[in-house]
């Protein structure tokens, strides 16, 4: 088991994330358990290029404080959607002989879709805990909608299993 921390970053942590407080919490409270429990957890960041404001060097590209890796924990960049973009984790993962992934992160219906879609095609056992991604609402639905549309509908019995968040928990202490 691997915990992947995607895009949970300080440009786009702020009170217009659907649930943020409960999202943050939980991420906290999930990457701790890996800790104690010898989980790998594993950090991936977007970057939207030079000149953007959310790339490398950028307060903005920054790993939320409430969220930051540890010391020796591996961080990832990604210019696309899909963590899978960044063939150096693509490859450490799939070199890995357990196939279950706990995927967390940002933003529900962008990065965190392609990379559950992207761990599944790639034979991964993708596990979501309830109420640790998120995102903004848009001209078509809001926030808690996507979060909603993704975790209860797109997901389930095709692409990952969407867990109750003391049950992710319980395996992260397996």
């Amino acid at each position: 088991m691997i915990l992947l921390v995607v895009d949970v970053q300080k440009g786009i942590i702020n009170d217009e994330l659907y649930a943020c407080e409960t999202f943050l919490d939980r991420i906290v409270r999930l990457t701790d358990s890996a800790r104690k429990n010898n989980v790998e957890v594993i950090y991936v960041q977007h970057d939207d290029g030079p000149g953007s404001g959310f790339s490398a060097g950028a307060e903005d590209f920054e790993i939320a404080d409430q969220a930051a890796p540890l010391k020796g924990e591996k961080i990832f960049t990604k210019t696309v959607c899909s963590s899978f973009s960044n063939k150096e984790l693509a490859a450490y993962l799939e070199q890995q002989k357990d196939k279950r992934l706990m995927i967390v992160g940002l933003q529900t219906d962008f990065c965190i879709d392609a990379t559950v879609k992207s761990a599944f095609e790639r034979g991964f056992k993708v596990l979501i805990p309830e109420g640790t991604n998120s995102t903004f609402g848009n001209d078509y639905m809001s926030g808690e909608t996507a979060v909603r549309y993704y975790n209860e509908f797109v997901w389930p019995g095709s692409f990952a299993e969407c867990i109750p968040f003391e049950e992710a928990l319980e395996t992260l202490g397996k």
